[in-house]
């Protein structure tokens, strides 16, 4: 599920970044003590040139981007997405917002069954009144967006659908759905089969149900209704992925359809891979500009 390449190329990736950073914006990475998990945890946030140059009053909307299992807080800087963002802003597809990249280990970013690895607190009551704290962002549900790759688009999707009113849109790239029962999973993981075992640590083995349940972005749906439709919805998947998220992806677009809550689900050519991601970055960022455009900043209602 990581998105994984050559050092040699992340090593020219990142000098290229360096080189470009004066004149598409910069990047600051840091970390930020959790008292929740007990550790540092790294992050980097992304700024276009204008943040230092709109005045000290001027705030930014904020897209949280969760990166896949293997990579880190890095992953857009490593993976040359932060060039091709960059890219964007220069031929004024794109807005000018910020994008916040927390690292997420394996925790598939919720609270983990046994309750050892409390992520999903850290990420609500700690990491987002940090990052809007240190930055001049927009604190409105309109001005705070999520978006995420794989297991970062499933978190990203768990955390939109679960609190609806903290975020205005959400967005991903072959998320790591899996519209099957505890059940139908704890044999998969048993037959060996590469999507299963690879979430044991988080929801237990054997899984959880009722953990399991909680944090279902299908269960979420049902339960939170209203609320989702609220939501600008966004995803596309592969239709050769390897971990098979594109059938959890089209599971979600029938499901969010049988609920009348509006979305678009597109099903690409293509694998679980880098290319992938980076072939369809420009859509996840023009549409994330869209709908910040769409919602000025307004008083702090919905925050």
């Amino acid at each position: 599920m990581g998105l994984r390449f050559r050092s040699v190329a992340t090593f020219l990736v990142l000098c290229f970044t360096a080189s470009l950073a004066v004149g598409q914006g910069r990047i600051e990475c840091s970390s930020v003590a959790s008292k929740i998990l007990k550790r540092d945890v790294p992050y980097c946030v992304l700024l276009p040139k204008s943040y230092d140059t709109a005045g000290s009053t001027a705030k930014f909307p904020m897209l949280y981007f969760l990166h896949g299992l293997g990579d880190n807080q890095q992953s857009l800087i490593n993976m040359g997405a932060w060039n091709l963002i960059s890219d964007l802003r220069q031929q004024n597809k794109i807005g000018d917002f910020l994008i916040a990249t927390p690292q997420g280990w394996g925790t598939f970013y919720i609270n983990s069954a046994d309750g050892r690895t409390r992520y999903s607190d850290f990420f609500l009551d700690e990491f987002l009144p940090f990052i809007e704290h240190k930055y001049r962002t927009r604190t409105d549900r309109a001005g705070r967006a999520i978006s995420g790759i794989s297991m970062g688009g499933y978190g990203a999707i768990r955390f939109a659908f679960a609190y609806p009113q903290k975020f205005s849109a959400v967005s991903a790239e072959s998320a790591a759905l899996f519209p099957d029962s505890p059940k139908v999973l704890d044999q998969a993981m048993q037959s060996g089969a590469p999507r299963a075992k690879l979430f044991g640590s988080v929801f237990g083995t054997p899984i959880n149900p009722q953990h399991w349940i909680a944090n279902s972005p299908f269960a979420l749906v049902k339960q939170n209704a209203a609320a989702v439709s609220r939501l600008a919805i966004s995803f596309n998947c592969g239709d050769q992925d390897g971990y098979r998220f594109d059938e959890g992806a089209a599971a979600l677009d029938k499901l969010l359809t049988a609920e009348k809550i509006a979305h678009t689900f597109k099903l690409y050519p293509g694998e679980h891979s880098l290319n992938y991601f980076l072939a369809h970055i420009e859509e996840v960022m023009e549409f994330h500009s869209r709908e910040f455009a769409r919602h000025p900043a307004v008083a702090s209602a919905g925050k």
